[in-house]
């Protein structure tokens, strides 16, 4: 692939205007951090008029005049760094600008120390190849939120750098109505409420750095929550629920955290429900093998909703309980 060039005139009332900044109006594909290095990497010419020589520009600070021709060159992206793997995915919608998928668990998100490969993004540079765009410099995958390695569910991730800005605003802290993220859980015992809301900041464990924990002066973490069923155990008492889950803000291991904070933590969960192992004795033979057989934590991501960046439209998608789940809920209702 070759080198593209973008040329952006500039207007009288442009006169005296940062040139990172003007570029950053008036090109939107790029982001302004993108296109400082640009402008360092000495990508970034400006002509006053058409008889003078271009001259390149090294300060992404240097201020704009009006009439002059900034001509901005983008090299050829690099391919992506891991290297693309043949791994199957559950794709669930796909465009030109994103990508939506059903992830199974045990599938890690991002490479990191002790998975190098065999993730999602490895997957998705296979799978997407050249319709990612590399105009951020490299042709990768922006991911916009990520579920843990043994959650399941939808994610949606981003071919280009607008797009991949556009969908991260909407996933911002202080989340409006266009986004919605659902999930289901199978949770230890049964509120006693059918529904409510856990607003309860959430900050590093101050012993295990591998954990979250709720925290006085943590980051704002809310989670909306409503019983959808309610499982008895051989006592009659309930043993364990279905518990929906939106999230208003998302931090890490959030619904994990927040559910054992108010004393139902996911079955199967070995980080946040490690004192409710002893319940496993009240749960019938089939269901007990069963959360045996899940081998992790009872998380889903059953509902995403967000607006199309390009198009403006709404999309939403939903996923059913997964077998290991689904098994696992059903061999809890029948000893109700």
């Amino acid at each position: 692939m070759d080198s593209v060039t973008e040329t952006v005139s500039v207007a009288a009332e442009d006169e005296g205007t940062r040139l990172d900044r003007l570029l950053a109006a008036r090109l939107p594909a790029l982001s302004r951090s993108r296109l400082k290095a640009l402008i360092l990497d000495g990508q970034v010419t400006v002509q006053q008029a058409a008889h003078e020589t271009a001259r390149t520009i090294l300060d992404p600070s240097a201020q704009v005049k009006s009439g002059d021709a900034i001509t901005v060159t983008l090299p050829p992206p690099e391919d992506a760094k891991p290297a693309g793997e043949d791994i199957p995915l559950n794709i669930v919608y796909e465009d030109d600008d994103l990508i939506v998928i059903d992830k199974p668990a045990g599938l890690v998100v991002h490479p990191a120390a002790g998975h190098a490969t065999g993730t999602l993004v490895n997957a998705l540079i296979a799978h997407c190849g050249d319709s990612l765009s590399g105009i951020g410099g490299v042709k990768r995958p922006g991911i916009v939120h990520r579920l843990d390695k043994d959650t399941t569910g939808l994610m949606v991730v981003a071919k280009n750098d607008q797009t991949h800005r556009a969908l991260s605003k909407q996933f911002a802290d202080k989340l409006e109505s266009e986004l919605e993220r659902g999930y289901l859980a199978l949770a230890w015992g049964a509120p006693e409420r059918p529904r409510g809301t856990i607003d309860a900041p959430l900050d590093r464990h101050p012993h295990t750095r591998e954990k979250q924990a709720v925290r006085t002066g943590g980051r704002e973490a809310v989670t909306h929550w409503e019983l959808r069923e309610i499982y008895s155990g051989a006592d009659g008492k309930p043993v364990a629920s279905l518990i929906e889950c939106l999230l208003e803000t998302g931090r890490t291991h959030q619904i994990r955290v927040h559910l054992a904070h108010i004393g139902h933590p996911i079955m199967g969960d070995e980080t946040y429900a490690t004192g409710f192992k002893t319940k496993v004795a009240r749960l019938t033979p089939a269901a007990g093998e069963a959360l045996i057989a899940l081998g992790r934590q009872a998380l889903h991501a059953a509902i995403l909703g967000f607006i199309h960046p390009r198009s403006g439209d709404r999309l939403r998608f939903e996923s059913p309980l997964p077998m290991d789940m689904e098994r696992l809920a059903c061999c809890l209702r029948e000893s109700t």
